[in-house]
């Protein structure tokens, strides 16, 4: 069995997968039927598995591990004095250091803010803002400025009641349909 090539397979495939997937995330394409990473979509169910998070076992720490691996074992095989046993060893040790540092960086640091997406966190009921734009009219249209998980957002607005609303009332989102927020003053809402 010739150790030269199998190490340089596994540093080949690993780099051209990272390359591809480098290439993949800057054009902003995405496989058919992949979002993101290529990766184990339920993962693994083992020793540090965190429900909903990145997966320690997917197509990015693999290439960093065949990466690695496979560079590290080709020289220790080919240029040391090292014996087979010791130059594996070495190569599956580098190998899982770089998987694991890549697992961090993608799990600390790009994944940091991720969160579970949940359906009340994008609910436009019950939303309190400030109308921007007026609504003139019965069936006229303005503009809400409300803000939501620290940013400032708008959404276009109808009256409940179909009543005219001047600029700066306060008012609450009663429903949303078709991207148009119904909306009622507040202090009606309130009792004020």
């Amino acid at each position: 069995m010739n150790w030269e090539k199998i190490y340089l397979g596994c540093f080949s495939f690993g780099f051209l997968m990272s390359l591809a997937s480098f290439l993949a995330h800057s054009l902003h394409a995405h496989m058919p039927g992949h979002h993101g990473d290529i990766g184990f979509k339920g993962g693994f169910k083992g020793p540090g598995h965190s429900h909903g998070g990145f997966s320690k076992l997917n197509m990015t720490t693999l290439s960093a591990f065949l990466t690695w691996f496979g560079g590290v074992g080709y020289l220790l095989h080919r240029y040391s004095t090292f014996g087979f046993y010791i130059a594996m060893g070495d190569a599956a040790a580098s190998g899982m250091v770089a998987a694991y540092v890549v697992y961090m960086f993608v799990a600390r640091v790009l994944m940091r803010k991720q969160g579970e997406m949940r359906q009340i966190d994008y609910d436009m009921v019950g939303m309190l803002g400030r109308v921007s734009s007026p609504i003139v009219g019965e069936k006229g249209i303005g503009e809400m400025i409300y803000s939501h998980e620290g940013a400032r957002r708008h959404v276009a607005i109808r009256s409940e009641q179909m009543a005219p609303i001047a600029k700066g009332t306060e008012v609450v989102v009663t429903r949303y349909e078709r991207g148009v927020a119904y909306v009622r003053r507040w202090d009606e809402l309130s009792g004020l």
